[in-house]
């Protein structure tokens, strides 16, 4: 079941967030002071071209101050945007009734997407291994 949805996900919109998150992430490496942010935005795209049978979880119970400083910074500069993204994303796809697995992956790319520092993706069912 999870290949079925993974493809119908990467047909429907899978394939063109994981390229808009590929393409943030480039934009952001090429200035050096973005690279963390950059290879965070490679992650989510990788996780957005294949999320069923994945889940997000936190690295650590506690954040270190960088992963908070970090955070905030990808806030205010990428992830508002990304958010309202996917929620109006997942708005227009819970319309119909096969759309509703693809709104609810959407709306599990959130919380990665808002802050994506101190998170790892890992399969579904496991426990953070870092």
């Amino acid at each position: 079941m999870k290949l079925l949805l993974n493809l119908i996900w990467f047909v429907f919109g899978g394939l063109w967030l994981a390229l808009a998150y590929l393409m943030l992430g480039a934009l952001m490496c090429l200035t050096i002071v973005f690279i963390p942010w950059g290879i965070a935005s490679f992650r989510i795209g990788l996780f957005a071209l294949w999320p069923f049978g994945r889940t997000v979880v936190n690295r650590d119970p506690v954040m270190g101050p960088f992963s908070v400083l970090g955070n905030v910074i990808w806030i205010l500069v990428a992830g508002l945007p990304i958010v309202v993204a996917h929620v109006t994303t997942a708005l227009a796809q819970a319309v119909t009734i096969v759309g509703i697995p693809l709104a609810l992956a959407n709306l599990k790319l959130i919380p990665v997407s808002l802050t994506p520092l101190g998170k790892v993706i890992v399969p579904a069912g496991r426990d953070a291994w870092l």
